[in-house]
């Protein structure tokens, strides 16, 4: 977080956004002081950047696992546009949950936190002890298998319902095949990737 003062708020946020490289309507901010007196006025104010976006949402997961008793520690990298945390702790499959439902919710509940504090989208994507990598590896090769069976028989396929991570592994473990391509289809936790097959 870094701190901006100007006489005007609308002059900070300016002085801000020259300064960080940002446009002004990208920029989340509170004000933390407004002076106005008769010989002089000023305005102070709080730019929030990504680190403290990423900072939140861990201190969010610890203490909302924390209320449910469970003990975690995270880790934070940042991968193009996403923040990949990971979490650790001695109750990990209770945090997973059935098919990894819970891990799902979770990173639902936190990605709107992030949201609501900074009044902007961020990509979070959260990771159990490996579980999300090993599943990742699991889809591809799903994914493959399918599409061979698609370029042998000409007929489409479609997989299960996915979550958003899940079906971009699709995506992209099939981007560049010849013959065939991959399109989503459905709503909601019935959104499900088709591959599909289009010949020479």
């Amino acid at each position: 977080m870094k701190e901006f003062t100007a006489k005007t708020v609308e002059e900070a946020v300016a002085l801000a956004a020259e300064a960080l490289g940002i446009d002004e309507k990208h920029l989340t901010f509170e004000v933390k002081e407004e002076k106005k007196s008769l010989f002089k006025k000023s305005a102070t104010i709080a730019v929030y950047e990504e680190e403290d976006a990423a900072a939140y949402a861990q201190e969010y997961l610890k203490s909302s696992l924390g209320a449910l008793g469970i003990e975690i520690t995270t880790e934070c990298v940042r991968e193009d546009d996403i923040f990949k945390i990971t979490i650790d702790s001695e109750r990990n499959p209770v945090i997973i949950g059935k098919n990894g439902k819970t891990l799902q919710a979770l990173n639902e509940l936190t990605k709107l936190a992030v949201s609501n504090k900074f009044r902007r989208r961020y990509r979070i994507l959260l990771d159990v002890g490996g579980y999300k990598e090993d599943k990742y590896e699991r889809i591809a090769r799903i994914a493959k298998r399918a599409a061979n069976q698609v370029l042998r028989t000409k007929i489409d396929v479609q997989l299960d319902p996915m979550s958003p991570d899940e079906r971009r592994i699709v995506h992209n473990t099939l981007t560049g095949w010849e013959g065939i391509k991959t399109e989503s289809s459905g709503e909601g936790s019935n959104r499900a990737v088709s591959i599909l097959y289009i010949g020479e």
